[in-house]
């Protein structure tokens, strides 16, 4: 035992301070660039192997939109140019074209397939001189931005499979959603708005269902799910204090939840518990966060403008395209945009006008607003359906009435932001546009593109699952490397 003061110092207090800095320093570091990993309670708190040492190389972007167009815009009259189908105009596409490729219900029992070109010109644009048709004369001003990728293909032929294999990587439900599996390798980046958010466009005409799964977490924990937001007073269902409850009560209540649920997972050990808290805290932070990033009333008349005039009308496509630069800008890491009305089995002429004018300048718009504000080049903006159209006509064949069926074979999307070639096109159609003639792009590879982008090895991000490791692309999937910059 030491007497009082009768003890040697091994270090002083500056000696201590002088040989601990390098460490300290290494500490501080690491906080600044994995902020969220220091936090208690952190719901994005990596401990599973597959997430340790994520992103696995440097990222090309922070985060993702996807302008999902549900119900497949027709690729040979939007953005794949064949002008030489003017000489089969009318005429049965030849069976070694159609090959062995399935067909719907809807037309498999025609007797011919009468050929129908665009009836819409195209032009080339910007300095790439890419084709775009005259019903996407926005997007054709953005041309340099983008990334074409002509080549697209699937197996799935019905929208509820296909898209749920685009959005998931499997045509059965149950998978995680891309966003969902970007949320649990990365986190988010704002601690004060869920990782994954979802837009719907409300008030479109017709369309196939999107069900909730198609943002679902599936196995994945629970707080990874996308959080849909929903145009009007309430974007969040539940998520402000009932009537007599303030603030105060509000933290009283949490504290006391998280106290009893700490105590049950002691219990259990079900980490579906810890999920939980973590979204009943991150509930409570968006009641200040949503709010503010959800309110237009500071944009000037000219963003307004730039969008067009559905942008001032909450719920449309141009409104969430708004709403999505405004995500990005507080760093949601993955923003989810569905927009309907592209399933033309018939009438096509009278209903791709309407489509393309609720779609085309909001599109091009959120490309040149992310890179007038610095944004684009740390941001993957996706723009495309779950598959093509058929460019024979499904039924009668005339001016006004003639419409295409899904097909599966090839189709188009397009993709702007950081680490992609600008001006690009790849990929390529045979001459009628139904099957790929060059470098053909699967929905695995494309996913695992994706992934890439975001410094994730598909392969290596996994989740075991009822004795087997899971991953987005699932045994496929190859990064179209001649796309990147």
């Amino acid at each position: 035992m030491h007497q009082c003061n009768h003890y040697r110092r091994a270090h002083s207090r500056r000696e201590f301070l002088a040989k601990t800095a390098l460490g300290l320093g290494s500490f501080a570091f690491a906080g600044l660039l994995d902020p969220q990993s220091f936090k208690a309670n952190n719901p994005f708190k990596r401990t599973a192997d597959s997430l340790r040492g994520l992103p696995h190389f440097t990222p090309r972007v922070k985060r993702v939109i996807y302008l999902f167009q549900s119900g497949a815009p027709s690729q040979v009259d939007l953005f794949d140019h064949k002008p030489q189908l003017m000489k089969y105009q009318g005429q049965d596409l030849p069976a070694s074209i159609r090959g062995t490729q399935r067909q719907t219900g809807m037309s498999a029992g025609q007797k011919i397939f009468p050929v129908v070109p665009s009836p819409y010109s195209f032009k080339a644009s910007g300095r790439s001189g890419t084709l775009f048709s005259e019903m996407l004369p926005y997007t054709a001003q953005v041309a340099d931005e983008l990334t074409i990728i002509r080549s697209m293909y699937t197996e799935a032929i019905n929208h509820d499979p296909a898209a749920t294999f685009v959005q998931t990587g499997s045509q059965q439900p149950g998978r995680p959603s891309i966003g969902s599996w970007v949320s649990y390798g990365l986190g988010g980046e704002n601690e004060n708005l869920p990782a994954f958010i979802v837009l719907l466009s409300r008030n479109t005409s017709s369309g196939q269902p999107l069900y909730d799964r198609l943002w679902g977490n599936g196995f994945l924990p629970s707080q990874h799910q996308g959080v849909k937001f929903r145009a009007g007073k309430d974007p969040v269902l539940y998520l402000d204090n009932p009537a007599g409850m303030d603030g105060t009560d509000r933290r009283r209540q949490l504290d006391y939840l998280n106290e009893l649920q700490k105590v049950q997972q002691q219990q259990v050990q079900d980490p579906e518990i810890e999920a939980k808290i973590a979204q009943y805290e991150m509930a409570f932070r968006m009641q200040t966060s949503v709010p503010e990033a959800l309110d237009l009333k500071g944009e000037p008349d000219y963003i307004f403008d730039l969008y067009g005039p559905d942008s001032r009308k909450p719920g449309t496509f141009a409104a969430n395209c708004l709403l999505a630069r405004r995500l990005a800008e507080r760093n949601v890491r993955f923003i989810q945009l569905y927009h309907q009305d592209w399933d033309h089995h018939g009438g096509l002429p009278q209903a791709m006008p309407d489509v393309c004018r609720a779609t085309d300048q909001p599109s091009a718009a959120l490309v040149r607003d992310l890179k007038q504000r610095g944004l684009l080049e740390d941001t993957l903006v996706i723009w495309g359906g779950e598959f093509g159209r058929t460019t024979y006509s499904q039924g009668k064949v005339t001016a006004e009435t003639f419409g295409r069926d899904h097909h599966p074979g090839c189709y188009s999307i397009w993709m702007a932001g950081g680490g992609l070639k600008k001006g690009f096109s790849y990929g390529s159609t045979d001459d009628f546009c139904f099957n790929v003639a060059e470098n053909g792009v699967h929905i695995h590879d494309f996913q695992a593109t994706l992934m890439h982008l975001l410094g994730i090895d598909h392969e290596k991000l996994n989740y075991k699952y009822e004795g087997r490791r899971f991953r987005l692309t699932d045994v496929h999937g190859k990064v179209v490397h001649d796309i990147l910059s």
